[in-house]
């Protein structure tokens, strides 16, 4: 019987032929190299039916695949049964890359069609050096879904909004003036909306879950221009963008004036799209200088995230009390659960919504990295095994990211290891010292380490930037905890998430996550001791090579209690126990004056040393 998904196949398939085109790759992404992309363009769920926020769907005239990361494998399969996409585990050896596979699939002379509009200029160039190596040819002008999806939604046109100067710490106009410090006498044509909101302190509802307007901006040495559906700006914006110095013209003709401006523009190679790139008279590959800008948070917004911490703290709180009195009565399942938080974190002053969908993994679906819980898919959460919970919120102050692995009652030796294990690599990366220039590459072991040492490992980075009041992954593409090289260093300002876990299939996941502040650290680590740093290193300290700093560590800003009846106490050493107990200490002090009595005395007893 045909399916949903074959018939789509079927009219892309028919539009191919009639184009003369071989293969179609269909990514994830928007105009904007987005994470979470509108409606309209989740082009790769529409022809795939696969979901989840990473993949890139492929379709020939008679095979189709589908390329996704570790975080999807067992997702990927379940949605994939039933259709004749071949799933293709990315970073897996034995698994080709996408034009490897079309080489040994297709023939020579054969045309391989993008959309140049969703595909970075990175990733066009990349592609078509490789394609052509087995003598294929990649075109990119083709868009088949505005013919074969007719109900496509449209660009969304939700109202713009300002972020306040007491949320954002730092002018629009102030910022532009930074910018045009790094790029006089060119001109920035800036496409990724995370760098767009910061920039210009503006706000929206245009995607689910992050507060970004789909825009372009282009700024030279005189003038900044947004690119912007006009409906999207009400008086109040539009006031304020002229007092910002910011002129606006229509979203679609960031092309004309690219193709009309005189001077050097300067783009970022995996953040502009092809389809705009190709208008530019006089292009120039550069990193956007805004991404490491906005990466640093000042004291404004480090302190706007701080009280943000403490509110979700509190929403965590109750939930968890409420998770482990409810769950015993019977009735809840994994998306009663996850509504039951968003309420609690509804209640809390400045709540804007969740940060992504929750992953409320019980039993062997937390062993699905993210998995997102249906109404097909949900189960009954019963008092025994694991419960996992990865989820945020957005507050007008700042966004969270938090994952808390909830022990609900009986429990087998492997899931109390597990969950002591990944505890573990969390103390050891979340109390780590080190010397200015480290990078989070070089971090990363510390937190998979002690599960190295009994043969485990996880696929997924450890680690990523958090927004504030903006993206949930924050400049994805700099600084992380990953054992993939990212040679950002980590300095003062940055939010990172540490967030190490175990996956066993068909049983049972594990994961805890903070979100941290890098900060100077008052002490240095040596011996596993802290001691005052020298003012001045000696003469016999500069001979041998050794530095004194600085140095930097962690401020945890998430703060919720980890539970300890998991914990196989044994195996933690006596720093690891020390580490943990002043983070729970100070999970206490920080959120019980904002809890009642009941919730309070609830948190002192499971915040107690072990």
């Amino acid at each position: 019987m045909e399916t949903t998904i074959t018939m789509r196949e079927q009219m892309l398939r028919n539009l191919m032929e009639r184009e003369g085109i071989s293969a179609f790759i269909t990514p994830s992404t928007d105009p904007h190299s987005g994470e979470y992309v509108p409606e309209r363009w989740k082009s790769r769920r529409w022809i795939s039916g696969f979901t989840g926020s990473a993949g890139t769907a492929v379709v020939t005239t008679d095979k189709a695949a589908l390329w996704t990361d570790s975080r999807y494998f067992i997702q990927a399969v379940e949605q994939l049964d039933g259709s004749d996409y071949v799933l293709q585990k990315e970073k897996i050896e034995g698994t080709p890359t996408i034009c490897e596979w079309l080489g040994s699939v297709l023939n020579e002379g054969d045309v391989v069609a993008i959309d140049g509009w969703v595909n970075t200029v990175d990733s066009v160039e990349s592609m078509r050096k490789e394609l052509a190596g087995y003598g294929l040819t990649l075109r990119t002008d083709f868009d088949p879904y505005d013919e074969i999806w007719d109900d496509r939604p449209a660009v969304p046109d939700t109202k713009a909004f300002v972020q306040e100067l007491q949320y954002a710490g730092e002018s629009a106009k102030s910022k532009l003036a930074r910018i045009r410090e790094c790029i006089t006498p060119m001109t920035l044509l800036v496409s990724s909306l995370e760098e767009i909101a910061w920039t210009l302190n503006l706000r929206a509802d245009d995607i689910l879950y992050t507060p970004f307007c789909v825009s372009y901006l282009i700024i030279s040495a005189t003038k900044a221009t947004l690119y912007i559906n006009k409906e999207k700006l009400t008086p109040e914006v539009e006031e304020y963008l002229k007092g910002e110095g910011v002129g606006v013209r229509p979203y679609v003709c960031v092309v004309d004036d690219l193709a009309a401006c005189k001077t050097p523009v300067c783009y970022q190679a995996d953040k502009t799209n092809y389809a705009t790139y190709s208008a530019i008279r006089k292009p120039f590959q550069r990193q956007s200088p805004i991404g490491e800008m906005l990466v640093h948070k000042n004291e404004t917004e480090i302190n706007c995230f701080r009280r943000a911490m403490e509110k979700d703290g509190v929403a965590m709180v109750k939930w968890i009390k409420w998770t482990l009195e409810n769950v015993p009565k019977g009735g809840q399942t994994e998306l009663s659960l996850a509504a039951k938080l968003e309420s609690f974190r509804a209640e809390q002053p400045l709540f804007k919504g969740i940060s992504f969908e929750s992953i409320m993994g019980y039993a062997h679906h937390g062993a699905i990295v993210h998995y997102d819980p249906t109404p097909e898919t949900d189960i009954p959460v019963k008092p025994e095994g694991l419960l996992l919970i990865d989820s945020g919120a957005q507050y007008l102050d700042g966004t969270t990211d938090i994952t808390r692995t909830i022990p609900l009652g009986k429990l087998t030796w492997e899931m109390k290891r597990d969950y002591t294990l990944v505890l573990r690599g969390w103390i050891n990366l979340g109390r780590a010292v080190f010397p200015k220039g480290t990078c989070g590459t070089q971090l990363d072991v510390l937190a998979r380490m002690p599960m190295w040492q009994y043969g485990i490992n996880y696929l997924h980075g450890t680690g990523h930037g958090v927004g504030q009041f903006m993206s949930v992954h924050e400049a994805i593409d700099l600084h992380q905890f990953r054992m993939q090289w990212r040679p950002m260093p980590l300095s003062p300002g940055m939010t990172i998430t540490d967030e190490p876990g175990i996956y066993i299939e068909g049983s049972h996941g594990v994961r805890h996550e903070d979100t941290m502040l890098v900060v100077n650290a008052d002490f240095t680590g040596e011996g596993g001791k802290c001691v005052e740093p020298a003012s001045q290193p000696s003469s016999a300290s500069e001979a041998s090579g050794i530095t004194f700093g600085p140095y930097y560590t962690f401020e945890h800003l998430t703060l919720c209690p980890i539970l300890t009846d998991a914990i196989l106490v044994d195996m933690l050493t006596d720093e690891e126990k020390a580490w943990f107990n002043k983070y729970q200490q100070t999970v206490y002090d920080r959120l019980s004056p904002k809890l009642d009595d009941e919730h309070r005395e609830w948190l002192y007893n499971v915040t107690r040393p072990i």
